[in-house]
C-alpha cells in the first residue's frame, strides 16, 4: 500500500501548506446541520435568504426528470461555470475535495474536514442541506460562516449575480447562486483546502466546475437507488452521472463496497481519465467494531480499530486501536475507513500533518445531527417526554433503512420500538418500510408530515404513508404491526412515548425512532430551539 501512495506523489505535485492553530478537541466537533426550516433562519440574513428564495429551488419543488445526467436533459454546467468566471473562478484559488455519493458524503466529509483540522490546515466544508440556517451549509474551521461574513460577501457580489442572473434569462438556481457564494467565501477566508459535496449526482451538479489543476482527490462514498428519475433511471446510470467528479490524472476514492459491474463502471471512468482508484472497502477491510460504550461527558460511542491496509501485502498502513467513533453503525465505520484512506491520499500529496494522531482526533470528535443521535436527557424533558430515549436518524432510502435496522439489532436487540416516520413524496415507502420491518419488530408506527425546503409541495401525507407501511408489513406477512397517523411531528413523538409508558409489564422503557427524512429531524430539533 506505501508504494500505492507513493504512486499517488508522481501523478500529482499538489503541495497544501498548512496555517498552524491551536485547535482543542472540543472545538472539532462538527456543527454542520442538515435541513431546512426557514423559520428559525437567521433574521440578519433576511435580505440574503429573499434573494435565494426568488430563485428557482429545486430541493423545495423537486429535481427534473433528467436533470442530473450527462445528457440533453440535464443541468447546463456552462452557466455555472460562466457565473464563476464572473466571480473570477474563485474555486480555483485552493485545493478541493470533491465528495459526491449517494449516501455517506456527509459523514465522509465531516471526518475528512475534521482530521484536516486536528492536522493545522484551514479547511472549507460545503454541504447541503440544513437544519436550522442557510449559513450552515458553509463552514469554515468546523463553524458555521457568521450571518455578518455572508452579508458582507453577499453585498459585495450581489451586482455580478444580478447581472449574471439576467445574462442567463433567470435559470440560475438557488443551489447554484449559494455554491458560487460559498466558492467566493473560502477564497476570501484563505483556506488550505475545501471539501466540498456534491448536491445530486457529479456530472452536472453546479459543484463540478472543480478543475484537474486543483483538485486534490475525487471521492465516491456509495451508488444506491435515490433520485432515480433525475439520475436517468438505473444503477449504472446514477454511478455514470456519479464518476462524472473524477478529473484527469487525479486520484479517486471509492468508499464502496459496490456491485460488481457498478464498481466497474467507476473503476472504467477512471482508466479513461488515467484516475488512480483507491477502494476503501477493500483495503479497509480489517477495520471492525469492538462495542459501544458510554463515554461521560459525551455519550455512546462505539470503539473501533482502524486498519487500513497495504493492497499488494496486506500489512498495514495505520493501524488505530479503540477510536471512539460518536456516530453510530458499521456505515458510519465504513465512511471513517473512507475518509483514513482520503487523508492518506492528501498526505501524499504534501499534506504531512495529517498524522496518524490527527486522523484519530478528527475521528473521534466528529458528528452530524441527525445522523444516530441521542437526544440528551435535558433535550427530551424540553420536549415533555421525560425519561424517554429518542434516536433521530435520517434515513430515507432502502439502503439507509438497513443501515438503521442493522445497527439497531447489534446495538439495542431487546428494546421495545416506536418509530415516527415521514417521508418526501419522491422515496419509496415501501421498500423503506419493509427494510426495517424485515428484521425489526416495532410494537407501533406513527406516521407524520413534515415540511421540506420550508414548504409542503414535496412532503408525502400521513395516510399515504401509511397505507405504504401495511402494504409492507402485508407483502412480509407481519400482521401484528400497529400503524396510526398524527398530523403533527411533536403530536407523534408524544404518541409514540405514551405506547410505551402506558405498558408496565416490561421494565424496558423502549426506544422511540424518528427517521424517514432529513427534515423530520429537522422540525424536532428545530422545536428545542423554540
Amino acid at each position: 500500500m506505501r508504494t500505492l501512495w507513493n504512486h499517488f506523489s508522481t501523478i500529482s505535485n499538489i503541495k497544501i501548506s498548512p496555517r498552524m492553530r491551536r485547535i482543542s478537541a472540543a472545538n472539532l466537533i462538527s456543527n454542520r446541520n442538515l435541513s431546512t426550516i426557514s423559520s428559525t433562519e437567521d433574521p440578519e440574513l433576511r435580505d440574503f435568504v429573499g434573494f435565494l428564495e426568488s430563485l428557482k429551488n429545486y430541493e423545495k419543488s423537486g429535481v427534473p426528470k433528467g436533470a442530473g445526467t450527462d445528457s440533453d436533459d440535464g443541468f447546463d454546467l456552462g452557466r455555472m461555470k460562466r457565473l464563476m468566471l464572473r466571480l473570477r473562478n474563485p474555486h480555483y484559488k485552493y485545493k478541493v475535495v470533491h465528495v459526491a455519493g449517494t449516501k455517506g458524503k456527509g459523514s465522509t466529509s465531516a471526518f475528512l474536514s475534521n482530521i484536516l483540522r486536528a492536522g493545522g490546515y484551514s479547511v472549507g466544508c460545503y454541504s447541503s442541506p440544513h437544519i436550522l440556517s442557510i449559513k450552515e451549509r458553509i463552514s469554515c474551521n468546523g463553524e458555521p460562516v457568521s450571518a455578518s461574513t455572508l452579508n458582507d460577501l453577499f453585498y459585495s457580489v450581489k451586482p455580478i449575480l444580478e447581472q449574471s442572473i439576467q445574462e442567463e434569462n433567470g435559470s440560475l438556481s438557488h443551489f447554484e447562486i449559494l455554491t458560487g457564494i460559498a466558492f467566493s467565501l473560502f477564497e476570501k477566508e484563505n483556506v488550505d483546502i475545501a471539501v466540498i459535496e456534491a448536491g445530486l449526482g457529479g456530472a452536472r451538479d453546479a459543484t463540478n466546475v472543480i478543475e484537474s489543476s486543483n483538485l486534490a482527490a475525487s471521492v465516491i462514498t456509495t451508488i444506491g437507488e435515490e433520485h432515480m428519475a433525475a439520475l436517468g433511471g438505473s444503477l449504472e446510470s446514477i454511478a455514470e452521472a456519479k464518476s462524472g467528479i473524477i478529473k484527469h490524472g487525479r486520484p479517486v476514492v471509492l468508499g464502496g463496497p459496490f456491485l460488481p459491474h457498478i464498481e466497474g463502471i467507476l473503476r472504467s471512468k477512471a482508466a479513461s481519465v488515467s484516475s488512480s482508484v483507491i477502494l476503501a472497502s477493500n483495503i479497509g477491510s480489517s477495520s471492525s467494531i469492538k462495542g459501544i460504550i458510554n463515554k461521560n461527558g459525551i455519550g455512546l460511542c462505539q470503539s473501533c480499530d482502524i486498519v487500513i491496509q497495504n493492497e499488494k501485502d496486506d500489512q498495514p498502513i495505520v493501524e488505530l486501536s479503540d477510536v471512539n467513533l460518536r456516530m453510530l453503525g458499521h456505515h458510519q465505520l465504513q465512511n471513517a475507513v473512507t475518509a483514513t484512506c482520503v487523508s492518506l491520499c492528501l498526505r501524499d500529496q504534501g499534506c504531512g500533518r495529517v498524522t496518524d494522531e490527527a486522523i484519530r482526533i478528527g475521528l473521534e470528535n466528529t458528528r452530524l445531527l441527525g445522523r444516530s443521535q441521542f437526544l440528551t436527557p435535558k433535550e427530551v424533558e424540553t420536549l415533555l417526554l421525560p425519561g424517554a430515549t429518542v434516536l433521530l436518524d435520517g434515513a430515507h432510502t432502502k439502503e439507509s433503512a438497513r443501515a438503521l435496522k442493522e445497527m439497531i439489532k447489534k446495538d439495542f436487540p431487546e428494546k421495545r420500538l416506536v418509530f415516527v416516520v415521514a417521508m418526501a413524496s419522491d422515496k419509496d415507502h415501501v421498500s423503506f418500510a419493509k427494510e426495517l420491518l424485515s428484521g425489526l419488530k416495532p410494537e407501533a408506527v406513527i406516521l407524520t408530515e413534515a415540511d421540506i425546503g420550508g414548504g409542503k409541495i414535496r412532503s408525502t401525507e400521513s395516510s399515504a404513508l401509511k397505507e405504504s407501511w401495511i402494504k409492507a408489513a402485508d407483502e412480509l406477512g407481519s400482521r401484528s404491526m400497529e400503524a396510526s397517523e398524527n398530523k403533527t411531528v411533536l403530536g407523534s413523538l408524544k404518541l409514540a412515548y405514551k405506547i410505551l409508558s402506558d405498558d408496565t409489564t416490561s421494565s424496558d422503557s423502549g426506544m422511540v425512532i424518528v427517521t424517514g427524512s432529513l427534515h423530520i429531524v429537522s422540525s424536532v430539533l428545530a422545536s428545542l430551539q423554540h
